[in-house]
This record gives structure tokens, sequence and C-alpha cells, in this order.
């Protein structure tokens, strides 16, 4: 039995290549990273049994901006918001160049 060709011209290229291809790759990319962080925050201060309003004593912040830190979708937030975050569970963020 003989395959028919395909027509689709992203076939075979990378999520990433068809990104940059459609001009969303930067916006794609900060997306995805914030709701790593966020996710990533959550599931720490879950295991760690820690409340939304500890978590924003331990910050020195009110609950509103700790909310807009654990918000998937909001990437307005600071890196010095991040690392504070991230201190007062005993973590660190690290970024990395690549």
């Amino acid at each position: 039995m003989m395959r028919k060709k395909s027509t689709n011209p992203h076939r075979g290229t990378l999520v990433d290549d068809w990104l940059k291809e459609e001009g969303i790759y930067e916006a794609v990319s900060q997306q995805a990273i914030k709701e790593v962080l966020a996710w990533q925050l959550a599931d720490a201060m879950k295991a760690a049994h820690i409340t939304k309003s500890e978590m924003a004593k331990r910050m020195k912040t009110s609950r509103f901006q700790l909310d807009r830190v654990l918000d998937p979708q909001n990437t307005a937030v600071s890196l010095d918001t991040l690392n504070r975050a991230a201190a007062a569970l005993g973590r660190k963020v690290r970024l990395e160049l690549v």
C-alpha cells in the first residue's frame, strides 16, 4: 500500500522552529517558564504544609502579591519576587543562558 505524500509544511519540524516561524516563540517560552515556576512553588508549599498566609509572611509581602507569583498566567513577576518566594521555602532560583 502506498502512502500519500503529506502536504503539511510543518511536518517533521521541531516545535521551536514552528513557534519561531509564527513569531510567538518568546511569548510561549515565557509563559511555559512561568507555569513551571508557579507549579514548583505551589508544590513546594504543599509539601512543606505552608499556607498562602504563612508564605506571604515569610516573603514579607501581601497575599495578593503571592497570588500573582502563583498565577501561571501572570508573567510580569520580578526576579526579586521569585527569589524571595524561593528563599521563603529554603530554595534558590537558578537561571541559565542556553
